[in-house]
Order: C-alpha cells, then structure tokens, then sequence
C-alpha cells in the first residue's frame, strides 16, 4: 500500500482502505489451518460489518458470530447458512430473541438462568425450541487490557461454575430449550497461546462434568481473542493460525461426538485495513509537536479508548529513496473537541507538513464499527484495493 498511496489521489479522506488481497490470504491461511482438525469457525461481525467484507468472509464458508439482533439479521442478508449464526451477548431483547429464532439460526450462547427462561417463553409463543449453549465463565485472565478481558469473575459476562447445577436444574423443565452445546470466551487480543492452553485445560474439566451428569453435548465452542501484531503489522500480515489451532489441539481432549467451533474477529480483519487521514496543521511547541489530522478518535477510537498502539506512517515521506529527512517526535491527534483524541503520542515520524497523507495501520478491525458522528462529523468512507487495481 505504501508504495502505491499515488492512487489514492482524489479520494476525500478520511477514509478507510481495506486490503481486500490481504482478507482473502488470510481467510485461505485460517480455513488451511481450521480444516487441518476439522474445526469450525464463525466470524465475529463486531469487529467490522461492512458488507463487501462480509461477503467475501462468507464465500470463504466462515459462518456468523453476533452479539446484537441487527448483526443476526445482516448475516442472513449477507446469506450467512442460518444453521451457521451463533448469536452471544449478555443482553439480549425480547425483540432480539424473536429475530434470532425467526431467522432459525443454529445456537443462541446464553449468558443467565433468567436469559434462559426468557427465551423459553419466547420459544414457546413462537411454537418453537430454541438451541442453546451455555456461555461459562471459566475465571481464567487472558492478561489483556481489562477492558477486553471477559473470562474472569469480576466480568459480567457468562455463566458461573457455581451455578452450573441449578442452570441444569431448570433446563430440565423447559420444553422449548435444547442444550447443545457449551461456550467460553476469556478476552481480545490475546497473544500469549498459553492462555489457549489453560483454557483448554479448563474446558476438558468442564465437559467432563457434565459428561458425568449424561449430557453428551455436540457442540464446543472456544469463542476467539486471537490477537494481531500492531506494532510490526508488514512483517506479520496474516496471524499465527497455525500455531494457535495446533495448540489447542494438543490440549483440548473432546469426545468423538463434538464438533470445534471458534469466533475470531480481529484476527481475521484486524490487518487489512487502514485509515487514510491527511495532515491539517503542524503546531511546534516547546515541549511537543503537534500533527493535526482530519480524522480522530470519530474513526478509530481504539487509542482514546484503550490508550492502544497503531503504527502510523506518513505515506509522502515513506519513499524517499534514501533521501535524508530529519525524524521528529509528534503527538498525532485528531480535529475532536476532546483532549483525548488522538491517534498516536510521540510518534516519530520524518519531518511533517501540511497537507502530508498518513496511514494509521491495523484499522480492520474496531475502527469503522466502532466509529461515531461525535461533533456531527461525517462518518468516514471506504475504499477498497479491489476498485483501485489495474
């Protein structure tokens, strides 16, 4: 891409530029790797919804991850198989649960004995029975950000081991509730597959479990939080696929009759992406330089967020041939009215003017999903390499 910015002329920034060739090697390195044990894989919408996206991520035969009734019904638009939408979420509607069994999607991962005696009733006024798995909290830290990790007690997401027996307890009594399968998901950008190990340590005591209470469930779901590697993204386009599937299969010990199913999203779309922004103002201060740019936290909120790192590259000054610039130090922030946009904090970068384009790297995922009209900004376009080929 950065050798190739010149075709980027005319298109009004910020925008968003998806590697398309980027997606499709990266799907064809997961489904290698996933098909080696046969395992399954849904794609998490959440990560990025955009429908070209969404389509091709479809071709490649990944089924549909959703947290929301909105990503539920897109997927069936997109013409994701209903048997392969798996809807999580701590949340979920009324409304939601009647789109999910409407569209007869193939689980519903329930977060709460109330979740679950509610979409009993559900089920039952709509003459259907709903699939479910239990999403259990195994209490393992996944040693991320704490703001995505998910799989500890103090989160609010999943079932708790203690409450196993009573779930079980009233499920026995629900006519429009089948038990499928068991779910887990600890936390995001995890890149330690040591993690994977201990929760598939946990997982094999789980099933065991309730193996030893005669439910033989088809369905073992391991969520995703994969991570990406945002400070060196050129050099690791497409993550350690390989390794992570192999690690849990020299871990996990399922029985003959269950299936694998992961939900990976960042990891799929997380390096395809990028945000183009163009250089308004320099302000050189005593202590700090300031590059201000047309976009900010409105398209990629992940640094004002979670104080994340992206690598930011100045796409004029990239490739020079050799040409000697001086590197400056500059805090690169966005045109917001908050202190806290910004996009990168002393980032050192060769000598910045006005009008200069930026590439904000590994945007694919959480950037445009995640944006806003804060200040009534206009929302950020897209354009991807397959428009600009040739």
């Amino acid at each position: 891409m950065y050798k190739e910015y010149k075709r980027f002329t005319g298109i009004a920034t910020p925008f968003y530029y998806y590697d398309l060739d980027l997606l499709r090697d990266t799907l064809d390195t997961l489904n290698r790797e996933a098909g080696k044990y046969n395992y399954k894989v849904h794609y998490a919408l959440k990560a990025n919804a955009d429908s070209q996206v969404l389509q091709i991520i479809r071709d490649a035969g990944l089924g549909a991850d959703c947290v929301s009734g909105n990503e539920v019904q897109k997927s069936l638009n997109i013409g994701f198989p209903a048997k392969d939408i798996y809807y999580a979420g701590v949340g979920k509607t009324d409304d939601e649960i009647r789109t999910g069994l409407a569209g007869n999607i193939g689980c519903f991962n329930c977060e709460s004995v109330q979740e679950i005696t509610v979409m009993n009733q559900i089920a039952s006024d709509m003459n259907m029975v709903a699939k479910i798995a239990l999403r259990i909290n195994p209490d393992i830290n996944s040693n991320t950000h704490s703001y995505i990790t998910t799989g500890i007690q103090e989160n609010k997401f999943g079932i708790q081991l203690w409450e196993l027996d009573e779930v079980l307890s009233v499920i026995r009594q629900l006519k429009n509730i089948n038990l499928i399968g068991l779910h887990f998901h600890i936390g995001s950008q995890i890149i330690r597959l040591e993690i994977f190990r201990k929760l598939c340590l946990k997982v094999n005591e789980i099933n065991d479990w309730f193996i030893e209470r005669k439910y033989f469930l088809p369905v073992l779901n391991l969520g995703g939080g994969l991570g990406i590697d945002y400070h060196d993204p050129d050099s690791n386009p497409v993550p350690d696929f390989r390794n992570y599937f192999k690690t849990v299969y020299d871990t996990l010990l399922p029985q003959p009759w269950q299936e694998i199913h992961f939900e990976l999203g960042r990891s799929v779309v997380g390096q395809m992406g990028s945000l183009i922004s163009k250089v308004l103002y320099i302000k050189n201060g005593k202590t700090k330089n300031f590059a201000i740019m047309d976009s900010g936290m409105t398209e990629l909120i992940r640094p004002a967020l979670y104080h994340s790192f992206h690598k930011i590259v100045n796409l004029y000054k990239s490739n020079l041939n050799g040409t000697f610039l001086p590197y400056l130090k500059y805090d690169v922030v966005g045109p917001v009215c908050e202190t806290t946009d910004f996009l990168g904090k002393e980032v050192e970068l060769p000598r910045t003017e006005r009008g200069d384009l930026f590439a904000i790297c590994s945007v694919g995922a959480y950037g445009q999903s995640m944006a806003s009209n804060y200040n009534l900004r206009e929302r950020a376009g897209v354009t991807y390499s397959d428009d600009l080929s040739g």
